[in-house]
This record gives structure tokens, C-alpha cells and sequence, in this order.
């Protein structure tokens, strides 16, 4: 009997606690900003997926980032394929009074020098060498000239050696670190003291610098001693390059060189007394969700996706035969009460508002028309607006055509995009 009475317990509390245990609800209208924001895109009559950037947000973000220069004199560069729109990175220019731009291909930089010929860039990856050839190509030598190619082993080196003296033209060249990333870069004096010795007998090759970007630390597990270690040793190898360069190529003022470092997740780790005299930063600036960091805990989101809904529905249905199992979803969870249909869909973003909206898991993804669910405490009509915080910046602000620039009121400005390049 009591056998019988603990099993009839049991078959109970299973199901009484898997119920008990369902989502709860939630859900509600646009908060105040996102409202404000929603009547300035209709002001503007835009009624399909766009970017939109906040203006005074940017411009706060930029502020606090530049007060780093302040604090450790170190100079600020900025990302190009963070931020890949050029009336965006003329506002950073202003923000931070620098020409300092890194680039990461050979179409960005060709039509950053091209608009922008007195930009100062630096490449934040190697090239092939046959994509420096057709950049260098296609501009005047005095703005060519001004580019610092990044060089990470001996053999493309090499290459770069051979260039040069097919151009009879003279390269800047910057050596990749490998301070702990290893994803390339030289990684030890015994490589690199003899690729920076090779210099002295190419009249055509400037040493311009160092890059080591050490964007791991902030990576890393949060576990005891662990990201502690990783600085340490990045900074060791910052300081053995230096002093591998010095012994190469003798004494030479840190002022005179590009000693680049760091990235939006680890530039305030720097405080400028190692030899590194500059950072990185570029998706910082408009603070999309992969770069929500303790860190950057004072910066704002900057970027939001808005896209009108289309369709609205008083209750989330799947098609004929299969019915049951959204009435099922539906008692399960109350936040698939209701059913939206959006405008595009399926970006690298993140629903942020209304609150409680998210991607039907049920429906499946769609870049065309993006089902959405809520619960009931969502009350949006067609020609409404879904809001979306990108994930990343580099390649999501290249997917909507010219970026809408928000001024806090209306929508003020339209800021065209680089053509998409990878």
C-alpha cells in the first residue's frame, strides 16, 4: 500500500512540477527609447529592414574611449571593417583628431585612400602579396606610400622584398607579434631578430612597427590566474620583440614607430608604459552584444537593426498538420501565444525590442519573412517596428544599405556603407 501510494505520489508531482516549471510570461509594449526611435522612423517613412545609429550615443562612446589617450598617451586607430562606412569613420577621425585606420583587405583600403587619401593605414592582417601589388596599382605613389603592410614570417617577407623592387617603390613594413593568440605572427627572436637584420641590405623596406594584438586575455575562461598569466606573457613578448628590434636595427625613439596593440575587448588593459605606443579599437564605438564586456561597461549600444513588421496575427499557428504542436507549444509556453511576421530576418542580432519578442524556434529562420513570436502582453500591427541589437558590427552594417543616423529626435542623416568585401 504505502509502494502504491509513494508511485501515485511520483506520477503526480511529475507532471505537476514540469508544469510549474514552463516559461513565465513575458513581454510588454516598447520601452520610451525605443518608441522615441520608432516614431522618428516613421517620420522618415522607412518601411523596410534598416541600420539605424545613434548619434549621441556614438559621440559619447567615442569620448569616453578617447579619454584613454588622456590617461596613458597612447593614440587611438580606428577599425575600418568594424565600422565600415566612411562618414562613420570621419566622425571617429574628428572624435579622437587622429588618421589612424586600420584596415583588414586590399577593396576597403583601396577606397579608404582613395576618398581619403591622407588616412595613415595599417593592416590588421597580412595581404598576399598580389593583393598589395594591385592596391598599390591603383593609387598615386605618395599615397601608397603612406601604408604600412604587415608581414608575419620570413617568406612573405620576402615576397614584399620582391615587390618593392619590381615597383622600384618603397614599403612600409609592420611585423606581426604573436603575443599569445596564435593565430600568426612571429613568435620568437630566433625568427624574427633575423627577419628584422634582413632590413639593412633592402634600401626599399622601412621598418614602420610592430602589431600584436592581444584580444585572447579578454577570451579567456575567468578562471584563477588564468588571463593574469596571459597578460604577463603578452607583455613579455612585446618587451622581448623591442628589444630584438633594437638589437637589429639600433636604438630609434618609440615616437617614430607604429607599436600597435590591443582591440575593443583588451585596450584599457594598456597604460603605455610597455612599448606599445598606440591601440585599436573599433566595435567598441557603436558596442554591439558580442562586445558587452566589464570592460566597456560605461559605453552604450549605438546600433540597433529596425524592421517593420508585416503581419500580425492573434495566435501563433503552424501550417495544416502540424497545428497541434503550436496548441502544444502554446499551453507549454505562454510567450508563443502570439505570431508576427517581419520584415527580412535571420541577421546575427538578437531581439531587443519589444520585450519578450523572440524567433518562432518552431517555424524555422527565414531571411525573407522572419516569424516571430510573443505573448499576448506584445501588441504589435502591421507597419510596427521589431527592434534587433547586432552581435558584431563588421559585417552586419553592410547588410541594409545607407545607415540611418538617429539624432535623438529624428532621423538627421544618412551615412552610405563601403560595398560589401570580405
Amino acid at each position: 500500500m504505502a509502494k502504491r501510494r509513494l508511485m501515485l505520489g511520483a506520477a503526480v508531482a511529475a507532471p505537476l512540477g514540469a508544469w510549474l516549471a514552463r516559461p513565465s510570461e513575458r513581454g510588454g509594449p516598447h520601452s520610451p527609447y525605443f518608441a522615441g526611435l520608432g516614431r522618428a522612423l516613421h517620420e522618415a517613412g522607412v518601411a523596410q529592414a534598416r541600420m539605424v545609429i545613434d548619434l549621441p550615443r556614438l559621440r559619447a562612446n567615442l569620448a569616453a574611449i578617447g579619454a584613454h589617450r588622456g590617461r596613458t598617451g597612447m593614440a587611438l586607430r580606428a577599425v575600418l571593417k568594424s565600422l565600415p562606412s566612411l562618414p562613420l569613420m570621419d566622425e571617429v577621425a574628428r572624435a579622437w583628431n587622429s588618421p589612424r585606420v586600420m584596415a583588414f583587405n586590399a577593396a576597403q583600403l583601396q577606397q579608404l585612400l582613395a576618398a581619403r587619401p591622407l588616412a595613415e593605414p595599417l593592416l590588421g592582417k597580412p595581404l598576399p602579396v598580389a593583393a598589395a601589388a594591385q592596391v598599390l596599382g591603383q593609387l598615386p605613389v605618395e599615397v601608397g606610400s603612406r601604408i604600412e603592410w604587415l608581414v608575419d614570417t620570413p617568406e612573405r617577407l620576402a615576397q614584399y622584398r620582391q615587390l618593392a623592387e619590381q615597383r622600384g617603390q618603397a614599403l612600409k613594413l609592420n611585423f606581426e607579434l604573436d603575443v599569445g593568440l596564435h593565430r600568426g605572427g612571429f613568435e620568437d627572436v630566433a625568427s624574427l631578430g633575423p627577419a628584422l637584420a634582413s632590413l639593412r641590405g633592402a634600401p626599399l623596406l622601412r621598418w614602420s612597427g610592430f602589431m600584436g594584438y592581444d584580444a585572447h586575455v579578454a577570451a579567456l575562461p575567468d578562471l584563477p590566474g588564468m588571463r593574469a598569466t596571459a597578460w604577463e606573457e603578452a607583455r613579455r613578448r612585446w618587451q622581448a620583440a623591442w628589444s630584438a628590434a633594437e638589437a637589429a636595427l639600433g636604438p630609434r625613439p618609440r615616437e617614430s614607430l607604429t607599436l600597435n596593440t590591443a582591440g575593443s575587448p583588451t585596450f584599457r588593459l594598456h597604460d603605455g608604459k610597455g612599448p606599445a605606443n598606440e591601440v585599436s579599437v573599433g566595435s567598441a564605438a557603436l558596442l554591439p552584444l558580442d562586445f558587452e564586456k566589464p570592460l566597456l561597461a560605461d559605453l552604450q549600444p549605438a546600433a540597433f537593426i529596425a524592421t517593420p513588421v508585416l503581419k500580425s496575427w492573434p495566435r501563433f499557428r503552424l501550417p495544416e498538420g502540424a497545428t497541434w504542436l503550436s496548441r502544444a507549444a502554446q499551453a507549454w509556453d505562454r510567450n508563443q501565444a502570439r505570431g508576427f511576421a517581419i520584415h527580412g530576418g535571420h541577421w546575427l542580432a538578437e531581439p531587443v525590442s519589444p520585450p519578450g519578442i523572440a524567433p518562432s524556434g518552431l517555424y524555422g529562420n527565414s531571411s525573407n519573412q522572419q516569424v516571430m513570436v510573443a505573448s499576448q502582453r506584445v501588441d504589435l500591427r502591421p507597419d510596427d517596428y521589431v527592434f534587433f541589437r547586432p552581435q558584431q558590427s563588421e559585417a552586419v552594417l553592410l547588410q541594409f544599405g545607407d545607415l540611418l543616423v538617429f539624432d535623438g529626435t529624428r532621423i538627421s542623416a544618412s551615412w552610405p556603407v563601403l560595398p560589401a568585401s570580405a
